[in-house]
């Protein structure tokens, strides 16, 4: 839990966290979405842009980001994004031709077998070049400006894992006077957010390409910000927020099933892979929020007078996730891929229903990111009650 700063006292702020997951960030648009049509419904002036700080790691990092670039209305952000997701295509994000599995995908997997003999090595198993062409083109930094110069927004924050130093680094940008916090393994710098920086946070280790950034007058590469980000509340309550919505992009609770003889079977690659993705966008939100709720409690035991005088503050806290296994769902949509893209996750075994983890961040494809868009929903329709109390919203 961390320490709020001295002005998180003078406005109760809203902020948003949005969690990594490749392609399962369209469940992300679904809660975001819904929650545009409730506060449509109420005529709130206060809810023409609900957060005031919007933090985002990996893909939760984009769609922050995009929501922050629109930041004049959030009814037509949410609108906008929604209208990107619903009809994604992987040739959006990442090479799907067949040139391009060449360069990428197919000389990563030699490098795996005849490595020592290649002079060239792969930087990675996928091209995401087209994912920097759509963001260019779509995200108008000009516009977050002026919602931070006009105080909608007050800040945003993306973060990303530093492979030169080893560091959780959260890159953050604001019109006001923020100061930067340091913690163990976890530094906040502040500077002006880019596609370069998006880029950073949402480039999965091996699957895409690190990208250098400037730091403190130096530059290091950077890769995805779920790595090593011991904290993803954290950046959101530095910044000043004393209510905090975090939308995941994978089952919290999930419940583990009893392992079939597949299951007991030598985990293919993509296996593997899917079990570390797992941990790496997963288990450290599931530390943080008992971490929160623990110390909530405790706060809430203290007497008045000494609750007042710790340096820690009860943060209101509302966490959506899918109700459903997300990998179960890729799995029915594994024909949708390219053939190139079919042909490579292949030979690493992701196109198994073993291996559907891995697919399940990489099918960006319309057919299943509306499918996620649709469990969104319905799990914010599910937690009508606990949003309507976040935001003090009225009851019909």
């Amino acid at each position: 839990m961390e320490k709020n700063h001295p002005h998180t006292n003078q406005e109760d702020m809203a902020g948003l966290v949005l969690t990594g997951g490749g392609a399962r960030a369209a469940y992300q648009v679904g809660v975001l979405h819904q929650l545009s049509k409730w506060f449509i419904q109420q005529n709130r002036r206060d809810l023409d842009f609900p957060f005031k700080i919007l933090c985002g790691t990996s893909a939760g990092a984009i769609n922050a980001a995009a929501l922050a670039c629109a930041g004049r209305n959030y009814y037509q952000s949410t609108d906008r994004i929604l209208k990107v997701w619903e009809n994604f295509h992987s040739e959006q994000v990442f090479r799907a031709d067949s040139i391009g599995m060449i360069r990428t995908g197919a000389r990563w997997l030699s490098a795996l077998s005849i490595g020592w003999m290649l002079r060239k090595r792969p930087k990675s198993l996928l091209d995401n070049s087209p994912l920097g062409e759509l963001l260019h083109q779509t995200l108008h930094f000009r516009r977050m400006d002026e919602a931070m110069e006009k105080g909608k927004i007050k800040a945003l924050a993306v973060s990303a894992s530093s492979y030169s130093s080893g560091r959780s680094v959260t890159f953050f940008q604001s019109h006001e006077h923020i100061d930067p916090w340091i913690r163990s393994q976890r530094v906040a710098i502040k500077d002006r957010i880019t596609v370069e920086h998006l880029l950073a946070s949402a480039a999965i280790p091996f699957v895409f390409p690190a990208t250098k950034l400037e730091i403190e007058g130096q530059m290091e590469y950077f890769g995805d910000g779920s790595m090593r980000q011991l904290a993803p509340i954290s950046p959101a309550i530095h910044l000043g927020a004393s209510r905090v919505m975090v939308i995941g992009a994978s089952q919290i609770n999930e419940r583990h099933t009893e392992a079939t003889e597949v299951d007991r079977a030598y985990p293919s690659l993509a296996r593997v892979a899917g079990h570390a993705m797992a941990s790496i966008f997963l288990d450290s939100l599931s530390t943080d929020i008992e971490r929160l709720t623990r110390v909530n409690k405790t706060l809430g035991l203290l007497p008045t007078d000494v609750a007042n005088r710790t340096p820690l503050k009860p943060i209101k806290l509302l966490v959506i996730s899918p109700s459903q296994r997300i990998d179960e769902l890729a799995a029915q949509h594994a024909r949708d891929l390219p053939r190139s893209v079919r042909t490579l996750l292949s030979a690493l075994g992701a196109t198994e229903a073993s291996g559907s983890s891995l697919m399940s961040y990489l099918l960006f494809e319309a057919n299943y990111t509306r499918e996620l868009i649709r469990m969104g929903i319905a799990d914010t329709l599910a937690m009508k009650e606990e949003v309507y109390d976040f935001f003090a919203l009225t009851k019909p």
